[in-house]
C-alpha cells in the first residue's frame, strides 16, 4: 500500500491523536505548569509515570483495533527511540548550564524544544517514509548509516564534549540576531536598556541550539525507527509519545545520567543491530518480537551493568 493511501486511510487517527496531543500541551503548560517552577523529583516521575502509562495504553488501542503485530512494532519503536532520546538528555545539561537556564525556567524551555521537535519529526518521518517507498534501495543506504553509527558509538571513548557557545547555531544567532545579556528570566526577548530596543536573549539562543542538536538525532532515531516499521502513523506516534515524556525523564535522571557508564556501549548496539536488520531485510525479515527481545535485552543489560560498576566505585570510596 502507498504511502499516500496509507496516510489517507488512517485520516481519522491521524487527526484525533494530534488533537490529543495539542490538548495534552495546553494543558501541560497552561494549566499545571503555567507558573515557572523547579520541578522536584516526586513531580518528575509522576510525569514520567503518566507518559509512560499513557503511552503503553495507546499500544493497547493499537493492539486492539490493529492487530499484535503493529502493535509490537509500535512498542518496539518506542522503545528504541525512548532510549535513543535519553543520549538527547546529555545535551540538554550542557546547554542549561552553558547558557545559565536556571531550574525554575528549564521545564518551559524543553516544552517549546518538544513542540518544535514534533513538528520535524512529522516531516521526517512522512519524507522518508515516502522515499522508502518510492527508492526502495534507500533502506540499504539508512542501514549503512545506523551501523556505522552505532560502531561509531562503540569505539569512542566517553561522550564527545558539546561546547553550546561553540556551536554554528549561536554563532549565526550572533550574526543575524540582536541580542542580549540582560536576565531573561524565562522570557525570549528583554528590553535592553543600553541599546534601547528588545533584543533576543540567552533563552532564546538556548531553545535555537536544543531544535538544532535535535536535527542531528532525529537524523540517526528516525531511519532506526523506520526499520522497526514501515507504517508512518506507527512510526510518528512511537516517536511522538517518546518525546513527550523526554522532559520529566530529564528531571528523574538529571543527577544519574553520569551513572549510565554503558548507555553509549547499549546505543551502539542497538544502532548497529537494527543498521544489520535493514541491509539484510531482502534475504531474511528479522520477526519483531525478536527485535523487541534483544532491545529490550541490550538496554537491561547495560543498566544492570552500569549499577554493578557504580556500586564497585562506591565501595572502592567507602
Amino acid at each position: 500500500m502507498e504511502i499516500n493511501t496509507l496516510i489517507s486511510s488512517q485520516s481519522q487517527d491521524w487527526i484525533y491523536f494530534n488533537l490529543g496531543v495539542v490538548a495534552l500541551l495546553i494543558l501541560d503548560l497552561g494549566v499545571f505548569n503555567k507558573k515557572a517552577h523547579v520541578i522536584k523529583i516526586k513531580e518528575a516521575i509522576g510525569w514520567s509515570i503518566f507518559w509512560i502509562f499513557l503511552a503503553t495504553l495507546y499500544g493497547i488501542y493499537i493492539y486492539t483495533s490493529r492487530g499484535a503485530t503493529l502493535a509490537t512494532e509500535y512498542f518496539t519503536a518506542y522503545v528504541v527511540e525512548k532510549s535513543l532520546s535519553v543520549d538527547n538528555l546529555f545535551v540538554f545539561a550542557i546547554i542549561f548550564e552553558t547558557f545559565k537556564i536556571e531550574r525554575k525556567h528549564q521545564h518551559r524551555l524543553l516544552f517549546w524544544g518538544v513542540l518544535g521537535a514534533i513538528v520535524l519529526r512529522a516531516t521526517m518521518i512522512l519524507a522518508g517514509s515516502a522515499l522508502l517507498e518510492r527508492f526502495h534501495f534507500l533502506i540499504y543506504v539508512f542501514g549503512a548509516i545506523l551501523l556505522f553509527t552505532g560502531i561509531k558509538f562503540l569505539l569512542k571513548k566517553g561522550s564527545d564534549h558539546f561546547e553550546p557557545k561553540k556551536s554554528k547555531t549561536y554563532r549565526l544567532a550572533q550574526k543575524f540576531l540582536p541580542l542580549t545579556d540582560v536576565p531573561h528570566d524565562g522570557h525570549f526577548r528583554r528590553l535592553d536598556p543600553q541599546k534601547g530596543y528588545k533584543a533576543f536573549t540567552l533563552y532564546f539562543v538556548a531553545l535555537l541550539v536544543i531544535e538544532t542538536t535535535d536535527v542531528l538525532f532525529a537524523v540517526d532515531s528516525v531511519p532506526a525507527v523506520l526499520a522497526i516499521s514501515r507504517d508512518p502513523f506507527i512510526v510518528y506516534t512511537s516517536n511522538i509519545f517518546a518525546i513527550l515524556g523526554l522532559r520529566a525523564l530529564f528531571f528523574v535522571l538529571e543527577d544519574l545520567l553520569e551513572r549510565f557508564y554503558y548507555l553509549q556501549s547499549a546505543l551502539g548496539v542497538i544502532l548497529s543491530y537494527v543498521g544489520i536488520k535493514m541491509l539484510i531485510e531482502y534475504w531474511y525479515k528479522i520477526p519483531v518480537p525478536v527485535n523487541l527481545a534483544v532491545i529490550l535485552g541490550t538496554l537491561f543489560i547495560s543498566i544492570l551493568m552500569s549499577f554493578l560498576l557504580d556500586k564497585k566505585k562506591l565501595r572502592a570510596k567507602a
